[in-house]
């Protein structure tokens, strides 16, 4: 897939992020979800969430925050990808 292609596919993600907070519910409750992949998935979101360094600084408005966005919507789609297809199913997410 090209670039452009993953960009694009990302920022829909990002379009339709409230349709993943069931899923991520879902993903850190459901027995079939190996613990350490749900460990993984935590640490990798709060681990952004309290690194100071931002590739766009917060000042420039909405621009800002787009790279805290972008690098969210990695970690949740990592979480779909290793997500087992029942759930992913459920929540017609595709890996």
């Amino acid at each position: 897939m090209s670039s452009v292609g993953k960009f694009a596919k990302r920022f829909l993600f990002i379009i339709k992020f409230w349709t993943v907070l069931p899923f991520l519910k879902e993903f850190f409750i459901s027995r079939e979800v190996q613990l350490h992949k749900k460990v993984m998935g935590i640490v990798f979101m709060i681990g952004y969430a309290v690194f100071p360094f931002d590739l766009i600084p917060d000042f420039f408005s909405l621009i800002g925050i787009v790279d805290d966005v972008m690098i969210f919507g990695i970690v949740v789609n990592w979480m779909v990808q290793l997500s087992p297809e029942t759930l992913k199913e459920k929540h017609k997410l595709m890996g």
